[in-house]
């Protein structure tokens, strides 16, 4: 996969089948278009590609909206560079391009820059000035411009039956079950090992502490969960707890904190995706250290027994 960081540094000559979207999440329902995406520039000698934006468009358009995002963009990227597109372009989302009319986006983007011969997109899609042109818009605008769309129908999406909304509002309930069965994929956490102040060391769970540097990154609802981490080349498992240590610190200040099974390494300063696979349970204020290290003997059990039914 190639990348650009807008439409105007697409330098392929090729033709190309383009979607449209934000793709938060990349989910199933992204999913089921993108392969549809890659079929049709494999009968048709055309070059997948996706168009995405960065920022969201309502961070942008809502100064007050307190979006969270499922993925950083820098996740985006590497999930999307997973499907097999041949093409992806991380648009800057401002708003001057919020502006752009209708037929300029089409015939200055899709046309001339990405050189689009068929334009994928879901029924409701909206684009243009205040959103105000629909699909068959688009259809006109095929016509003059010599480009085929191939309507993504309201049943196919509906069949789905999921959005990065319902996938928000899974995490925002610790329900991340749910939140994983419509990715497709465990919901990632990505940041880099910081120093902490050692407490859980001190109670026999030395744990790695996760700094995440984009505050839109959407975090789970707090609790203790069961984790996966890639290092160098290796799966390690864990449990993390994000919330306060409402038990061992009067900050009310949050932190993800990953204690690592079988796990001996320096791991300051790496820069860690950590994957959650099972949520145990409630962060908790015990009424002693005594008592928070014995749940911590328990979510370990938990997990044990978790891993030894769920992996090979």
């Amino acid at each position: 996969m190639k990348a650009y960081q807008k439409a105007t540094e697409f330098d392929r000559n090729s033709p190309t089948v383009v979607t449209i979207g934000t793709f938060d999440g990349v989910h199933i329902g992204h999913r089921k278009i993108i392969r549809r995406l890659i079929e049709i520039g494999r009968n048709g000698g055309l070059e997948p590609t996706i168009l995405t934006f960065f920022p969201h468009p309502r961070m942008v358009l809502q100064k007050d909206s307190d979006i969270k995002l499922i993925n950083t963009i820098e996740e985006r990227v590497m999930i999307l560079e997973k499907t097999g597109i041949k093409n992806l372009i991380v648009h800057p989302f401002t708003m001057e391009f919020s502006r752009l009319g209708a037929k300029e986006f089409v015939e200055n983007i899709l046309v001339e820059k990405l050189h689009a011969k068929k334009v994928v997109i879901g029924y409701d899609h909206r684009f243009g000035r205040n959103r105000t042109a629909d699909i068959n818009d688009l259809k006109k605008f095929g016509t003059e411009f010599d480009f085929e769309v191939e309507e993504i129908p309201k049943q196919d999406i509906e069949e789905v039956a999921v959005s990065s909304t319902k996938i928000r509002k899974a995490l925002n309930e610790g329900n991340i079950k749910k939140a994983n069965s419509y990715l497709g994929n465990p919901f990632m956490l990505t940041g880099e090992v910081v120093h902490g102040k050692s407490l859980g060391k001190s109670l026999g769970f030395p744990t790695a502490n996760l700094y995440i540097e984009e505050s839109y990154k959407l975090i789970p609802k707090n609790g203790v969960y069961i984790v996966r981490c890639n290092i160098e080349g290796k799966d390690f498992f864990g449990m993390t707890n994000i919330g306060t240590n409402p038990t061992i610190s009067d900050e009310n200040k949050q932190s993800i904190e990953t204690n690592f099974i079988d796990l001996e390494m320096d791991l300051y300063g790496r820069k860690l995706q950590v994957d959650l696979l099972e949520r145990i349970r409630d962060e908790e204020k015990f009424g002693s250290y005594e008592a928070l290290s014995k749940a911590m003997e328990n979510d370990k059990r938990i997990s044990m027994d978790y891993l030894k039914k769920n992996q090979k």
